[in-house]
C-alpha cells in the first residue's frame, strides 16, 4: 500500500519545498489522475480514481505531481526547455493555457488531434515529469511490464523537436494577445 502522506512529506523535505497535499481534485479536475497548482502550492491526487490502481500506477502518478512541484518551485534547478515549457500548457484537442501573473488564460489553437496527440506528454516539463515518476516508482515497486506500459503511454510516439515547441509557444502567445 503506498503512503501517500508519508512519500509526499519525505519529498517536500528532501526538496526544500513549501507545498501541501490533497485528495481532493480542483474543479474540472475530476477525470485527472492529479494535477499541481503552482498559486496555492497544492499537489492534488484522484484517489477516487486511482483506488484500484496498481502501487506502481499510483507512485507513478504521485511521483508525477512531486516532479511539477519542483519545477515551478525551484525552477533552477531545471534546464531552460523545462523552464520555459512550464508556462504553457497544450491538451490534446487544442485547448491551451499559458500561465500569466499567477493564472492560466486559454486559447483554442486550430488541428485536430492528429496535431496535438504527442505535443502535450512530449512538452519538456511532461517529459521530465514522467521520467522522473517512472524512475522512481521504479526505484519503490520494482519493474513491472505495467509500469512500463504507463511510462510509454505518456511518451510520444515521436519526439517532438524544440522548434515545434517554439512554434506552437509563438502561437498561443499569438492567440492569448489577440483574444485580449
Amino acid at each position: 500500500m503506498i503512503d501517500h502522506e508519508g512519500l509526499f512529506a519525505r519529498y517536500i523535505k528532501e526538496q526544500d519545498l513549501d507545498a501541501k497535499l490533497s485528495f481532493s481534485m480542483p474543479a474540472g479536475y475530476e477525470t485527472a489522475y492529479g494535477t499541481f497548482d503552482p498559486e496555492s502550492k497544492t499537489v492534488f491526487i484522484n484517489a477516487g480514481l486511482l483506488r484500484d490502481a496498481a502501487d506502481s500506477e499510483k507512485a507513478f502518478y504521485l511521483f508525477h505531481e512531486l516532479r511539477h512541484a519542483s519545477q515551478h518551485l525551484r525552477p533552477e534547478l531545471f534546464g531552460p526547455a523545462v523552464r520555459r515549457s512550464l508556462q504553457y500548457v497544450i491538451m490534446y484537442d487544442g485547448r491551451c493555457f499559458k500561465l500569466i501573473d499567477g493564472g492560466y488564460r486559454e486559447c483554442r489553437l486550430e488541428g485536430g488531434e492528429e496535431r496535438f496527440r504527442d505535443l502535450y506528454p512530449g512538452q519538456p516539463h511532461e517529459a521530465d515529469a514522467n521520467a522522473f515518476a517512472y524512475e522512481q516508482a521504479k526505484k519503490l515497486c520494482g519493474d513491472s511490464e505495467d509500469l512500463r506500459r504507463l511510462y510509454a503511454f505518456w511518451t510520444p510516439a515521436r519526439p517532438v523537436p524544440d522548434e515545434v515547441y517554439d512554434r506552437v509557444y509563438a502561437e498561443i502567445d499569438e492567440k492569448i494577445r489577440a483574444d485580449g
